[in-house]
């Protein structure tokens, strides 16, 4: 599958830190009950490759994702580590071409229309709009549609997306899900609040149900 294949299973992406990788499997679990089952963790950490090799292993129903790859290494720790997909907070071609000879389904960065051009000739059928409210939010996605949207790219808006704006980005077609931190609040991963966890996790995929671009 390719990125568009899987990242259409979940109209909203939990994108999690994990500090502790004893703290992936609980979490995971929770999510899928809340009804997110595409998940991205980001390689911020040192137990990121470990949180999603446990997922793999001990989480049937997740489909877990590496976030941040800023090096070819990384995307070969996590390919190594199991994952189905990666995630760039920008677009490098090196990076972009490992993953095409791995057969890594990669999502590349994107926030200008000279990074988007670029990620669509690189082959990138989708492509993570980040930092999302930053660089100007559904306006700008709008903008770049108007030059882009015979392509056929999906977008995947990161950063500063929440509860209050996420119908907002779901309502233009060519959004296919957003990414989210707010699902898995710091305090409650630390906590092991999987309760709160998988309430949030319902609401925010009752909310995406709602929006039907």
């Amino acid at each position: 599958m390719n990125t568009v294949e899987i990242l259409s299973k979940s109209r909203v992406i939990p994108v999690i830190v994990i500090e502790k990788a004893e703290q992936a499997v609980p979490l995971a679990r929770a999510l899928v009950r809340g009804g997110l089952p595409v998940l991205e963790v980001t390689f911020r950490t040192e137990a990121a490759a470990d949180a999603i090799a446990a997922i793999c292993a001990e989480v049937p129903g997740a489909i877990v994702g590496a976030g941040t790859i800023l090096t070819v290494e990384q995307l070969r720790a996590a390919k190594k580590a199991g994952a189905a997909f990666c995630v760039a907070p920008g677009f490098d071609p090196a990076i972009v071409e490992e993953a095409k000879n791995m057969l890594m389904p990669f999502c590349p960065g994107v926030a200008t229309a000279s990074e988007l051009s670029q990620a669509l000739t690189a082959g990138c059928p989708m492509v993570k709009f980040f930092p999302a409210e930053a660089a100007g939010g559904v306006k700008m996605i709008s903008n770049l549609l108007g030059a882009f949207r015979f392509t056929g790219v999906k977008f995947m808006p990161t950063g500063g997306v929440n509860p209050a704006n996420l119908a907002d980005y779901l309502a233009v077609p060519e959004v296919l899900c957003c990414g989210g931190t707010w699902i898995v609040p710091k305090d409650a991963l630390a906590a092991g609040d999987w309760d709160r966890i998988e309430r949030l996790a319902a609401e925010a995929a009752a909310s995406a149900d709602k929006i039907r671009a």
